[in-house]
């Protein structure tokens, strides 16, 4: 077998392995979801933008943030997989195989990744009910925020699970790591009049720019006034991130397994 047909079969196994089990399927969706409507219908009266964004209705504000989550919570299901595998003996067999290890983090976040793109989509389907119509051109902007973020948390979902030994723990670091980098993401309130410390974390933090290129999108070809960067800056950030993640998970696979 080729290289590329290694990868398109550990491609093809996330895909799978995610189809059939209806649990992850409903959980990766369906709690973001519950949290959209809680939180947009729940702060609908009480949470209001500063600024030009002050007329914005909550549930829309909040819609790019939970896309992002959509992905945050695939990405979890889809990597931790890697620490039940090292039980059955899978992954053992796989580092065996006659290939560069790297081939393992490719296929593995290539498919996180396209996982996270369906998803994310299934959930853009909903966004005419926060109040904008996305057009075609942004409907894409968004997915490609999207995998761009899907591969950096699906790589950085490898790197943890890579050296966890229990799916209890995997958890416990995956909230430590993933959910303050949502929360601090301008998802869930805007940068814009928090304190200074707390505005500088968000605008440090490299998920800022992947909800603010799905923003983008949510609005092409206008401008977000909550926006923080610009289209450009935001996916480039975002670009980085996923590079960096994904060079992090290559080292971390290419170091001897953790049993």
């Amino acid at each position: 077998m080729t290289w590329a047909g290694a990868v398109y079969e550990l491609w093809r196994r996330e895909l799978l392995k995610f189809g059939r089990d209806a649990s992850r399927v409903g959980g990766a969706i369906l709690q973001p979801l519950a949290i959209w409507l809680l939180l947009g219908f729940g702060f609908r009266e009480t949470f209001h933008l500063p600024g030009a964004a002050a007329d914005v209705p909550y549930l829309e504000f909040l819609f790019p943030g939970i896309v992002a989550l959509v992905v945050l919570f695939t990405s979890i299901f889809s990597t931790i997989s890697i620490v039940e595998e090292r039980k059955s003996g899978f992954l053992q067999a796989a580092l065996a195989a006659p290939a560069p290890r790297t081939l393992l983090i490719l296929g593995t976040t290539l498919g996180g990744s396209t996982l996270a793109i369906v998803e994310a989509l299934l959930f853009i389907a909903l966004m005419p009910l926060s109040g904008p119509t996305p057009s075609l051109a942004g409907i894409g902007l968004m997915l490609l925020a999207t995998a761009l973020v899907g591969i950096a948390f699906t790589a950085l979902g490898v790197t943890i699970a890579w050296r966890t030994r229990t799916t209890r723990g995997f958890h416990a670091v995956m909230n430590l790591f993933l959910l303050p980098l949502w929360v601090l993401s301008g998802a869930f309130f805007p940068a814009q009049g928090t304190a200074a410390v707390l505005e500088w974390v968000i605008r440090l933090n490299p998920v800022t720019y992947a909800v603010d290129g799905l923003r983008h999108g949510m609005y092409l070809p206008d401008v977000p006034p909550f926006a923080i960067a610009s289209l450009e800056a935001s996916l480039a950030v975002s670009a980085v991130f996923a590079f960096a993640m994904v060079a992090i998970a290559v080292h971390t696979v290419n170091k001897p397994l953790n049993r």
